[in-house]
């Protein structure tokens, strides 16, 4: 039985066969998951990262649950902003970084880093941390990518009710697995940026569109990006002026990481962060309505 991923990876090469003639492909997209199915959450606190990280994922069954021998894989991290790690509005490049390790040691072939920045992005990968953090790991299975504009490709959204097209990165879709690593954060329009806003750095054309209906917007991009598992980095959280911030009185520590293989569910949580209910968050109850995870946290089994 396919996969979700499997499911549009199967649809994309069938759309680009037949998008010819200046039509737009559709990509057909499976029924949205049930919000009872890997209804699963690990929350887990402490001051070693690395440890967090992997003490983490060994609750949720560990890497190789979500990626098997010789698939590749997409890390998504926000490096979006020319910021310095203690600044708090980029990914930690110690998650990062764990992250990719864990996703070779569960065999992954091919690891793949990027991120569509809002400021230079040779620049937001090096202030970030996040640059160097992965070149460390020294492997040749692992790269870190500015991303080619010439890699986008604009797609129809089926039963997309703010976009009805839009172009997506497409070495997101054709990976094996993408594993999204947001930092959570306050946002000026959305409220809070999670996993789910997250993945508005895969995609292309003019993003600021889409804030005229946020919470739908980005639900649509998430019924054709799907994460196989969502890990928000709450190591530290930015409380305010967000997302690009600047000022290290709006950081929080909290020494805490959120992982989930339902993307609404991890972002159902990180809300309780900020001291939002989950349905006060219209992204998290949009999605929540569109098959993307289980909001109401008393019916998650936390791991």
């Amino acid at each position: 039985m396919l996969d979700r991923r499997q499911f549009i990876r199967r649809s994309l090469h069938a759309a680009c066969a037949v998008g010819v003639g200046g039509t737009v492909p559709q990509l057909l997209l499976p029924p949205a998951v049930n919000a009872a199915q890997d209804a699963v959450i690990a929350v887990r606190r402490g001051e070693d990262i690395p440890l967090l990280v992997r003490e983490t994922l060994a609750a949720l069954g560990g890497m190789e649950r979500y990626v098997r021998p010789g698939e590749s894989v997409v890390v998504k991290p926000n490096i979006g902003w020319d910021r310095a790690v203690e600044l708090a509005v980029n990914t930690h490049p110690l998650v990062v970084k764990t992250v990719v390790q864990l996703c070779l040691e569960a065999g992954a072939a091919k690891v793949q880093v990027f991120d569509r920045t809002a400021n230079d992005p040779r620049r937001c990968y090096v202030t970030s941390g996040i640059l160097a953090a992965v070149e460390q790991i020294d492997s040749k299975q692992v790269e870190i990518v500015y991303m080619d504009r010439r890699a986008y490709k604009e797609f129809e959204i089926p039963n997309g009710k703010a976009l009805s097209r839009w172009s997506f990165y497409l070495p997101a879709l054709e990976a094996d697995r993408l594993i999204n690593l947001p930092i959570a954060k306050q946002h000026s329009v959305a409220t809070l940026t999670l996993g789910m806003k997250n993945l508005m750095g895969v995609i292309g054309g003019n993003r600021g569109m889409l804030h005229r209906n946020i919470a739908e917007s980005v639900t649509d991009i998430n019924t054709v990006i799907h994460s196989d598992l969502t890990v928000i980095d709450a190591t530290r959280i930015l409380v305010a002026n967000g997302p690009q911030g600047g000022r290290l009185e709006d950081v929080e520590v909290r020494n805490t990481l959120i992982a989930s293989p339902q993307i609404a569910t991890a972002d159902a949580y990180g809300a309780t962060l900020f001291g939002y209910q989950p349905h006060q968050i219209e992204t998290i109850v949009a999605g929540h309505q569109r098959g993307l995870g289980e909001i109401d946290l008393s019916r998650v089994k936390h791991l």
